[in-house]
C-alpha cells in the first residue's frame, strides 16, 4: 500500500476508527446521530468518550480541547489534560461523556456584539458529532458549536448547521413531489473551497512592520516586474515552494483533508490549493485547518504564508472560490441535468431556486463576503465586481430564454419546450468558457461563488446561500404541494421565476465599466464597500428570512452587524496607526537623511570646484524636499483623522464609525501612501528603511 493511502486520516477519529473501536450497538446509535440527526444518548457519549480517549492516548495525545469557531473569524481552543489524581500520588488518564459533549469556556472576551457583557462570562461549547474529532499537536480536538448562557449562537458553526438543516428539509419537500425520490431522507450542500495565498521569505517579512501588524503592505512602490508577462500562472513551481507543498499535503492528508490541486497563481509568489468537495460543515472545518497548517508549514521552511486578500498593491490579491452544490443522501447531484423529462424538470426547478435566491438576496451574498481586506479586491479588475450576478453560459441561458418565450430551442427541436414533457436538448457542460469575472458562475454541476476573501471563514457565505435557497424551495413546495395539474403548475412556476429574475443573469465581462451602468438599469445593487453593505443585514426581509428557519434570531443578526462594523473600524485603525508609525519613525527620517546627503554632496562639489555641475543633486534635493513636505503634511492629516474617528467610536453608532473610517481615515491613508511610494522610487536602496516590492515578491528563490 502506498504511503498516501496509509497516512490519510490517521489522526482522525473517523467512521472506520469508530467502527473498529466501538461496540456494534454504540456505533449504530452514533451513526444515527451523525447521519440522521437523532438526539445523542448520554450513555452512548460515555462509551464514545472512553474509546476516543484511548485512541488519542495511543497516538501520544495528553490533552483534549473543544475546538470552536468564534466570531473572530479564526478558531479557538482551551486545552485540558486527561489526567485525574488517584491515591498514592498517581494519576490516571480519563475522559468523561460530559467532557466530550459539553464544555464551558469563558465567553466574555469573545466578540458578542452586545449579546454578552464582560461580567456575564458563561458560555457553552457543544460537540458536533457530524465533524470528526482529530489530533493536532498532541491534543485531541473535538469540533464544537459555541453559544451563550442564554442560548444565542456566538460562533460560525451553529448557524451553518441550522442552515444545512433548513435547506435539507425544504429540498426533501420538493423532491418528494417527483417520482423516483421516495428513498431520499436528507439533502446536503457540498463545498470545495479553492484557497489562494502568498509565500515570502521570513527574512524580508520580519523587516516589514506593516506585514507583521496588518498582513498587508501599507507602503510600497511597484516593482519593475509584476504579473505583466503572465509567466507565473501555472508556471514551474520553485523547489522550495514544492517542498512546502509536499509537507503541507502530508499534514492535511493526515487530518483527512482532501487536498487535491496545487499550482502557481497569477501574481509573483502567489499560489493556490484546492480540495475535493465535502459536506459544507466539514469543508468549513477543513478550510480553517488548512489556513492554520499553511502558516505553520511555511514557518518550518523559513517562509511566511500571507492570507490577506490584498497583501501587495498593483498585483492580484487572493480570494477563496466557494464551489457549492446540493446532493441527496442517495447520491444525486441536484444541479446535474438529467436524461429524462422529469429529471430535467427537477434540475430546472432547483436551478430556478438558486437564481431566485441570488436575485432576491443579493444584498446578503454581498454582506457575506464583506471585509476590510476584501474591499481591496472586489471590482478591481482582478476579482468579481461588488455587483452580484449569475453566469449560466450561453447554452443554458438560451434554453431558459426558449422556455420563457415558448419557442423551440436549437435546430433539433420542432416544438416549443414544455417542462416535465420535453427532454432538455443535450448540451456539453464544458462548451461555454469559464467566466472569471462573474461573482456566481454555474460550472456544470455546481455554482462557483468567487467573491470570498482568502482570509475569511467560508461559513457566513454558505449560511446565507443555504438559507436563501431554502426559502425559495419552501415557496416552490407550498405551490406545488397544492397542484392538481403538477406538470402544468411546475411549468408556470419555472416560467414565472425566469421572467421575474432573469435580470440577475449576466454572461458578459464583469470588469467592464459598461456593466456597472447596465446593472444599475436592471436594478441590481452595487454595494462598493463593507460599511455600505452591512446595514442591509437588518433589512426586514432578511430578518424574516433567518427567523423563519431558525438560523439567526434578530438579536443574533444585530450582534453580527455590530461585530462586523467594529471589526472593520478596528482593522482600518490598526492600519492607520501602523502607517503613522512607519512614516514618522522610518520614512521621514530616511527622507531627511537622503536630503542631508544630497545637500552635503552639493556643498562638497562647490567647495572643490565652483564650476562643477551639481544639477542632478540639486534637482533631486528639490524633489526629495517637496515630497518630504507632502508626506509630513499627509501624516499630520492622517493623524487628525484618526483622532476624529476615535471620537465617533465613542458613540453607540458602530455603522457611523465604520463609514467615517472608510470615507476619511482610509482616504487619508491612500494620500499618504501615494506620496511615500513616489519618494521610494527616487531614494537609494541602502537608505530606504524596509524591503521593496521586488525584495518581497521575488524573495523565495
Amino acid at each position: 500500500m502506498d504511503e498516501v493511502t496509509q497516512i490519510f486520516g490517521e489522526n482522525v477519529f473517523n467512521e472506520t476508527v469508530m467502527k473498529s473501536r466501538l461496540p456494534k450497538e454504540t456505533f449504530k446509535q452514533l451513526m444515527k446521530t451523525i447521519e440522521g440527526g437523532e438526539k445523542l444518548n448520554p450513555e452512548v457519549a460515555v462509551v464514545v468518550a472512553n474509546a476516543m480517549k484511548d485512541w488519542a492516548v495511543e497516538k501520544g495525545a495528553t490533552h483534549f480541547t473543544h475546538w470552536f469557531q468564534p466570531l473572530t473569524g479564526i478558531t479557538a481552543e482551551k486545552h485540558d489534560s486527561f489526567i485525574q489524581p488517584i491515591e498514592g500520588g498517581k494519576v490516571i488518564m480519563e475522559f468523561s461523556g460530559k467532557e466530550l459533549v459539553q464544555g464551558e469556556p469563558d465567553a466574555s472576551s469573545f466578540p458578542s456584539g452586545g449579546i454578552r457583557a464582560t461580567f456575564e462570562a458563561r458560555g457553552y461549547t457543544a460537540w458536533d458529532p457530524t465533524s470528526y474529532a482529530f489530533i493536532k499537536d498532541g491534543t485531541l480536538c473535538i469540533p464544537t458549536a459555541f453559544c451563550s448562557y442564554t442560548g444565542e449562537a456566538l460562533d460560525k458553526k451553529t448557524p451553518l448547521l441550522r442552515s444545512m438543516q433548513a435547506i435539507s428539509k425544504q429540498a426533501v419537500r420538493v423532491l418528494h413531489l417527483f417520482d423516483g425520490n421516495e428513498d431520499v431522507t436528507s439533502v446536503k450542500t457540498t463545498v470545495g473551497p479553492e484557497q489562494e495565498y502568498f509565500l515570502i521569505d521570513k527574512s524580508v517579512y520580519d523587516k516589514r512592520e506593516d506585514l507583521i501588524y496588518t498582513g498587508r503592505t501599507l507602503f510600497g512602490a511597484k516593482a519593475p516586474k509584476g504579473q505583466e508577462l503572465e509567466d507565473h500562472y501555472f508556471g514551474m513551481i520553485k523547489p522550495r515552494v514544492q517542498a512546502f507543498m509536499k509537507d503541507l499535503n502530508r499534514e492535511l492528508w493526515k487530518l483527512g483533508i482532501l487536498a487535491k490541486t496545487e499550482h502557481n497563481e497569477v501574481a509573483p509568489a502567489q499560489h493556490e490549493l484546492a480540495p475535493i468537495f465535502s459536506t459544507t460543515n466539514l469543508a468549513c472545518d477543513h478550510n480553517q485547518l488548512t489556513m492554520e497548517l499553511m502558516k505553520k508549514t511555511a514557518a518550518k521552511h523559513g517562509m511566511v504564508c500571507l492570507l490577506h486578500e490584498k497583501p501587495f498593491a498593483g498585483v492580484n490579491g487572493s480570494g477563496k472560490h466557494n464551489n457549492w452544490s446540493i446532493s441527496t443522501d442517495t447520491g444525486k447531484n441536484l444541479l446535474d441535468p438529467g436524461a429524462t423529462p422529469e429529471s430535467n424538470a427537477q434540475f430546472l426547478l432547483f436551478l430556478c431556486a438558486v437564481i431566485k435566491a441570488v436575485d432576491e438576496y443579493q444584498d446578503l451574498l454581498r454582506i457575506s463576503v464583506a471585509s476590510a481586506g476584501n474591499d481591496h479586491r472586489l471590482g478591481a479588475n482582478e476579482a468579481p465586481p461588488a455587483i452580484i450576478s449569475i453566469f449560466l453560459g450561453d447554452e443554458l441561458s438560451s434554453i431558459l430564454d426558449s422556455i420563457e418565450k415558448g419557442v423551440p430551442y436549437g435546430k433539433h427541436e420542432k416544438e416549443k419546450m414544455k417542462i416535465g414533457v420535453t427532454v432538455l436538448p443535450e448540451f456539453n457542460k464544458d462548451t461555454t468558457d469559464r467566466n472569471r469575472t462573474s461573482p456566481f458562475a454555474f460550472t456544470g454541476n455546481k455554482f462557483e461563488f468567487r467573491m470570498l476573501g482568502s482570509n475569511e471563514s467560508i461559513a457566513c457565505a454558505n449560511v446565507f446561500l443555504n438559507t436563501a435557497v431554502a426559502e425559495e424551495l419552501s415557496q416552490f413546495a407550498d405551490v406545488l404541494e397544492k397542484a392538481e395539474d403538477f406538470n402544468g403548475v411546475l411549468h408556470d412556476l419555472i416560467l414565472k421565476t425566469i421572467k421575474e429574475h432573469k435580470r440577475i443573469i449576466f454572461n458578459g465581462n464583469g470588469y467592464d465599466d459598461s456593466w456597472v451602468k447596465e446593472a444599475e438599469k436592471r436594478g441590481l445593487l452595487n454595494l462598493r464597500s463593507t460599511p455600505e453593505a452591512l446595514p442591509h443585514i437588518l433589512d426586514e426581509k432578511n430578518i424574516k428570512l433567518f427567523e423563519k428557519f431558525g438560523v439567526y434570531s434578530k438579536v443574533e443578526l444585530t450582534s453580527r452587524f455590530e461585530i462586523h462594523n467594529e471589526n472593520y473600524s478596528k482593522i482600518i485603525n490598526i492600519e492607520a496607526e501602523t502607517m503613522l508609525e512607519m512614516a514618522k519613525k522610518d520614512i521621514l527620517p530616511a527622507a531627511s537623511k537622503y536630503a542631508n546627503k544630497l545637500a552635503e554632496t552639493i556643498g562638497l562639489k562647490k567647495s572643490v570646484c565652483s564650476e562643477c555641475d551639481a544639477s542632478y543633486e540639486s534637482e533631486m534635493l528639490k524633489k526629495v524636499s517637496a515630497l518630504t513636505s507632502v508626506i509630513y503634511s499627509k501624516t499630520e492629516n492622517l493623524e487628525s483623522q484618526v483622532v476624529e474617528a476615535r471620537k465617533t467610536a465613542d458613540s453607540s453608532d458602530s455603522s457611523k464609525t465604520a463609514f467615517f473610517y472608510r470615507e476619511h481615515v482610509f482616504a487619508a491613508m491612500n494620500e499618504l501612501r501615494t506620496a511615500a511610494d513616489e519618494l521610494e522610487t527616487i531614494t537609494p536602496k541602502e537608505l530606504w528603511p524596509f524591503p521593496s516590492y521586488g525584495d518581497l515578491l521575488f524573495s523565495v528563490k
